[in-house]
Order: structure tokens, then C-alpha cells, then sequence
């Protein structure tokens, strides 16, 4: 409840008038954005205690990262809203609303939503399709389609491959069994309505717009008394996509099939929708329940007078229910910076590495290129104008670095002033050119891998001959011919054997306007009709859909004595990775009794594979340095090129946060998001051997 002297700011009205006067404001977030900083005749329209309450809808990371800075200007009280399940809601948002991390304020979950008839529930059919779960080998086609496969035009230079793997299937290359079958499946299996005479509302989630697009027509060509009506596509690139929608809303007319991109993934209300398909694969969590909560809603006497809605299908073909039930605690990993924040921090970072290292060994050419980065940031300080309210809270720190003297010594309370408090900030001091912004960032972590000798260098050293081997590909273009020599010099061994900064820096001086000129070369679309292999659905158990909220409190209770416990020996041992001995674990175990948190039957009901002790470590982590400190002769032993270094990284950040790991996580993402194959795309077979083993004795330390 509102008093009446409150004022709301959510999303609408302030876009299309932004003049207007009110009790209640709703705007969105970019609108607020830009009428913080508008002032008449001197004075702040909205100054920092206009608002007495701020309801944010979908008050998760994006609300967090992108307009934080909205919620530090005003001075009121703040309500957030998000369908997000409250385990998967990062917590830079509970720190914006002053909570511990996974305990909101309140909560009202889909299990009880259900249970008080506010919401229907889900009933999930796990379809196995080959193609898409295995992909598609030549050697298990049949004669026939051997013949059909050489035929194929694959690639400009004539190549023909042995298998296509699974990820290439529904984004290149399109399949018409495969396609045919799921729309078989779903007009025999799906719910329909029209007193069985047709199918009820559907929304197949498809993977990209030509997934979407053959999807529809695939489904004209199989039933043409239909085509051009029944199912149709709606996503970003359909033009008068919100009339579709709209058509799709009404119960009987059509399209009855919507066949979406995104874009009916969150925020669609049509309680008609009884049939959801999983046509692709999905790995965020919160997606994964938005894409679910299309089908919930109530419907009275959908199927005639007295006859509701009781429960809607989701029929995955991409077996992502399995992945998220043996995988409960997967999150959505950190949100991504700008570029300008990371060009920012990487110049600081090498301004100040060349600071340190010309204690040792002082040049003109390592002073000149910190003095261009120096130069470089200051512009982009001098540009923060102070009275921009992302700016204000940090005038003081402006201010001082819009002087010449921080400059000449960056110390570590320096550096940390311009990374975490200057970097990002809004500055006039702009480069609209994205793609010579994204070689400065790869040149200046070149630099710096260079000054650290770290083994990441190699990996960076590689993309840059890559792309002057592009540029060289560009000769009849005058602006690259005149750089032509540095071009074919870039590419030799000799350029880079005793390469220093200094001339890094001339390459990306030289070349960062041309870079835009390189083509992305796009794979061609190939459309093939194998027969694919369907297997029967199967009914499959939904991990979180209707979870015990008991069970979920005592975890709680549960890791909240832990973390008051952080001290005892056998916590401090799981958390350093220490081996267990069974009077660890008894001893743990009794504490947990007889302070009365816990008894041995609820105990024995929560522990997972490896008992107690891996439990209590899944709920305190592990200590990061000792988690690097298992991998230090993995990585002293192998010479480890820059995405298999960024791939260990993600595999410590993991077990920190996790303190064990299912080996078959490392084929799954967000470790297939450097390589769709995984750890095996990026290590041998022998390297495969000895991580897996690493992580395994994880398990084993801390079982006991």
C-alpha cells in the first residue's frame, strides 16, 4: 500500500511525455536516466528526494549493473519485483536492497502459487532427438545419403567433413526430418482444443531467425491446408511483430503456433498457451524458468463450459530439463563490463606496470608509451563533467586526477581510485569506432602480458598475425596497401622474436582504423533432410518446480551456522582442501546435533554423493588460493596458451564458489562458451585425463 503522498517510477508514461506532472511517474530506465540530469531555468526537475517510494520491476542484474547509479541518486525507499527464483538472483541486487544473499524479503514460489490456484502446473516430456543431441556422422548415414552428403557444397574450398557436431545443427545447417518429426510430435502429443479438433495455443522456442523461419516452413509444406496462418513467426526481425502477437492473444483466431526468438521468451501474458517446445538450448537458469512461465497462467473453460486449463506440456527436444536438474546451481556467472571500463582499467594497469618496471630498466620508448597513456587517460577524466550524476558521487576524485601531479606516480591507492571508483564513468572524451576500441584493448593486453611474461601473451600474439592476415586480404584498399610492409611484418616469426611494448604500440596506432575493414565470414546455410531418430517422450521430474520449502529453510539454517562457524577445524579443513579423517566428520556431525540445528535423519536426507563432507563443502566453498594451488603442476608441466588459462580460471571460480564439481560440467556451459566441445576442445586427451582427476580429488579430500 501507497500513502497519498507518494510517487511511483516504474516504466511508461515519461517516454512519450516527458513534461508531464503527476503523483505517480512510470518511465523507463534509459528515460530516467536523461531527465536526472535535465534542469529548467537552473533547478533540478527531479532532485534526490523527489520520490518518496521506487517500485523497480525485474529488479535483477541488469537493473543492478546498468542503472544502479538511478537508485544511489534518489533518496527513498525501494521495492523490487522479479520472477527470477530467488537462488538464481545475483548478489550485487540483494546488496542494492541490503539483504543477505538469497534470502529476499519476501517470496511466493511457483510450487505454492500452484498449490493456492493462482498458477497451473507444468508437465515436462523429455523428447531425445538425435541429430541434435549427438549430431549428424557420415558414417551412420545410409547409402543414399552418403550420396546426398559429397553433393554438398560445405565451404568455398571444397572440403567435405565427417560429422556435423550438435551445436552446428538448427544455426547452419537445417535438417527437414528433424524439424518434420518435432512437428509431428507436437500435433499428435500436444493438448489441443476445439474439442480435440485443433491444437491449443503453442510457442516453440526456436534458436536463431533461420531456425525460425524453417521451422514455419516446414510446417507449410507438411500440412498446406494450414500454410501461411496456423504457425507463423514472431521475434525482432518480423516486421508488425506486435500485430502477430496481439493475434496470437485472441483465443480463436490465428496463428495458434508462435514460432519465437527471444522475443516471447519473458514478459507475454496469453493464458491460452497450454503447449511450450524447447527447440533449443537453453543454460541460464533465470531464461530457462522466464521461457516456463509462459504456460502458467490460468484459463478458465478453455476446452468448454466448467472445463479449465489444468496443467500446460513442455515438450524439450534439447534435453535441458536434465541439464538443470544435474545442474541446481548454476548461475549466470558475472555480468560483462563496458568496453569503455575495461579500456580504462587495462590502460591504468600498463601505465602502471611500466611504472614499475622502469625501476629496473628505464627507456625512452617505455616512457614515451606511459606517457600516451597517461595523456590518453587524463582525456578521458577531463571529460567527466561533475555535474552528471553517475559523475557526482566521485566530484572529489575527478577533481584530483584532472591535475597533472597523481599522475606522476600511480601508487596502489591511486590505481585502486581510477579502476574501482573512475573507470566506466560517462566521459565526453569518445571513440565511436567499436572495432578499433576492441584491437586497443587486445594490443594493450598484449603489452601487458608482455611486461608480466605471462603465458597468456601467446594466445594474444596469435589473434593479432590473424587479423594482419585478414587486413593483407584487403590490398586493393588504399589505406591498407600504404601498410602493407608492417602487415606481411606482423605475420613473420621475426617481428616478434625480443618484441617489446613500445612497438605493439606503433601497430596499434597504425592499424586500429583499419580493422573495421575486415569481413566476418559467414558459414553458409546448408539444408539437408537425413533421417533423424526420434525417441519416445518420456515424462521427466522438474528439479525446483515444486521444491519443499522446509527443506530449502533448513539448508539455510544450516549454512547459516556454518558461516558462524567458519573457525572450527574440520570447516577450515574442507575450505583449504585438506584430506577428512571420520572423526572430522563425526565431530562435525555431532555439533550439528546437539546445538539442535539439525537430526541425523534430516542430515542423511540432504547429503549428496561423497556424504557429509562434501555437503558441508558445497555450502562454505573453497579457499581460492587453494584451489589454485592444486593446479599449479597441471599448469607448470603444460605451456598453456590464453583461452586454456581463461578456461582453468572459470574451472577455479567454480570449485571456489562450489567446492566440488561433476567432471561432465566441463562439456557443458558455460565451459562449451570458449569451445562448443568443451575441455576436450581446447586440452589432448592426456591433459583431459589429468584435469578430471584433479577435480575429482576434491571429492575425495573432502569425503573422508
Amino acid at each position: 500500500m501507497v500513502n497519498a503522498g507518494a510517487r511511483l517510477i516504474s516504466g511508461g508514461y515519461l517516454i512519450s511525455d516527458k513534461s508531464g506532472h503527476g503523483r505517480v511517474y512510470v518511465s523507463t530506465y534509459p528515460t530516467m536516466m536523461g531527465l536526472i540530469d535535465e534542469t529548467r531555468n537552473g533547478i533540478r526537475r527531479f532532485g534526490p528526494g523527489h520520490f518518496d517510494l521506487i517500485v523497480i520491476d525485474e529488479a535483477h542484474r541488469s537493473v543492478y549493473r546498468k542503472y544502479k547509479a538511478i537508485f544511489d541518486y534518489f533518496d527513498s525507499l525501494l521495492v523490487g519485483l522479479t520472477a527470477t527464483p530467488k537462488d538464481e538472483v545475483d548478489r550485487d541486487t540483494y546488496a542494492l536492497f541490503d539483504l543477505e544473499r538469497g534470502i529476499p524479503t519476501d517470496a511466493y514460489d511457483l510450487d505454492e502459487a500452484v498449490s493456492d490456484g493462482y498458477l497451473v502446473p507444468l508437465k515436462a516430456v523429455s523428447v531425445p532427438l538425435r541429430f541434435v543431441r549427438e549430431g549428424i556422422k557420415y558414417d551412420d548415414l545410409s547409402d543414399e545419403e552418403k550420396e546426398e552428403w559429397d553433393a554438398i557444397e560445405w565451404d568455398e574450398q571444397g572440403s567435405i567433413p565427417d560429422q556435423i557436431d550438435a551445436g552446428a545443427v538448427n544455426k547452419w545447417l537445417f535438417n527437414e526430418d528433424t524439424v518434420d518429426k518435432v512437428l509431428e510430435h507436437l500435433m499428435t502429443h500436444g493438448q489441443k482444443v476445439a474439442d480435440g479438433d485443433r491444437l491449443g495455443k503453442t510457442i516453440i522456442f526456436a534458436k536463431n531467425h533461420d531456425h525460425a523461419q524453417f521451422i514455419a516452413k516446414r510446417f507449410d509444406a507438411n500440412y498446406p491446408h494450414l500454410a501461411g496462418k496456423f504457425a507463423r513467426v514472431i521475434d525482432f526481425k518480423t516486421e508488425y511483430a506486435q500485430s502477430r502477437i496481439d493475434d496470437f492473444s485472441e483465443k480463436d483466431k490465428a496463428p495458434h503456433i508462435a514460432i519465437s526468438v527471444d522475443m516471447l521468451d519473458t514478459g507475454i501474458d496469453i493464458p491460452e498457451v497450454v503447449n511450450l517446445v524447447f527447440f533449443k538450448i537453453v543454460r541460464s537458469k533465470t531464461k530457462f524458468w522466464q521461457m516456463i512461465g509462459r504456460g502458467t497462467r490460468l484459463c478458465p473453460d478453455l476446452f468448454g463450459p466448467g472445463q479449465h486449463k489444468e496443467f500446460f506440456y513442455i515438450f524439450d527436444f534439447c534435453q535441458n530439463f536434465e541439464f538443470f536438474n544435474q545442474n541446481p546451481a548454476v548461475t549466470e556467472g558475472a555480468g560483462g563490463e563496458s568496453l569503455s571500463k575495461r579500456l580504462f582499467t587495462a590502460r591504468v594497469a600498463l601505465a602502471t606496470q611500466i611504472e614499475q618496471q622502469s625501476k629496473q630498466q628505464k627507456t625512452d620508448e617505455l616512457a614515451a608509451l606511459r606517457g600516451a597513456l597517461i595523456e590518453h587517460l587524463k582525456a578521458d577524466v577531463a571529460g567527466m563533467t561533475p555535474d552528471n550524476f553517475e559523475v557526482r558521487p566521485q566530484r572529489r576524485l575527478v577533481e584530483k586526477f584532472q591535475k597533472s601531479e597523481p599522475w606522476e606516480k600511480l601508487g596502489l591507492d591511486e590505481r585502486a581510485e581510477l579502476i574501482e571508483r573512475l573507470a566506466g564513468l560517462p566521459s565526453a572524451h569518445e571513440d565511436d569506432d567499436l572495432e578499433a576500441k576492441q584491437f586497443d584493448l587486445l594490443v594493450l593486453r598484449t603489452q601487458l602480458a608482455l611486461l608480466l611474461n605471462e603465458k597468456s601473451f601467446e594466445g594474444y600474439r596469435k589473434r593479432i598475425r590473424d587479423l594482419a592476415a585478414l587486413l593483407e586480404e584487403k590490398l586493393n584498399v588504399p589505406m591498407v596497401a600504404a601498410e602493407l610492409e608492417l602487415i606481411l611484418e606482423i605475420q613473420t616469426d621475426e617481428f616478434w622474436q625480443d618484441i617489446t611494448a613500445p612497438p605493439l604500440e606503433t601497430v596499434r596506432r597504425r592499424l586500429r582504423s583499419l580493422i573495421k575493414l575486415i569481413e566476418v565470414k559467414k558459414r553458409p546455410h546448408i539444408y539437408t533432410d537425413f533421417e533423424d531418430e526420434l525417441g519416445s517422450g518420456a515424462d521427466i521430474a522438474v528439479s525446483g518446480a515444486a521444491v519443499g520449502t522446509d527443506k530449502h529453510r533448513f539448508r539455510l539454517k544450516v549454512r547459516q551456522f556454518l558461516n558462524d562457524h567458519m573457525d572450527h577445524i574440520t570447516i577450515q579443513k574442507l575450505r583449504r582442501n585438506e584430506p577428512l579423517t571420520p572423526q572430522d566428520l563425526e565431530e562435525l556431525e555431532r555439533i550439528l546435533i546437539d546445538s539442535g540445528i539439525a537430526e541425523a535423519e534430516q542430515l542423511d536426507a540432504l547429503q549428496v554423493d561423497g556424504g557429509l563432507g562434501v555437503l558441508i563443502r558445497s555450502m562454505v566453498g573453497l579457499d581460492r588460493e587453494a584451489t589454485k594451488r592444486a593446479f599449479n603442476a597441471f599448469t607448470e608441466k603444460h605451456n598453456l596458451n590464453a583461452d586454456q588459462i581463461e578456461f582453468l580460471n572459470m574451472v577455479i571460480d567454480y570449485l571456489t564458489e562450489r567446492g566440488v564439481m561433476d567432471p561432465r560440467s566441463l562439456y557443458e556451459s558455460p565451459f562449451t562458451d570458449l569451445d562448443y566441445l568443451g575441455v576436450e576442445g581446447l586440452f589432448g586427451s592426456a591433459e583431459v585425463v589429468e584435469l578430471i582427476s584433479i577435480i575429482e580429488d576434491f571429492r575425495k579430500r573432502a569425503a573422508a
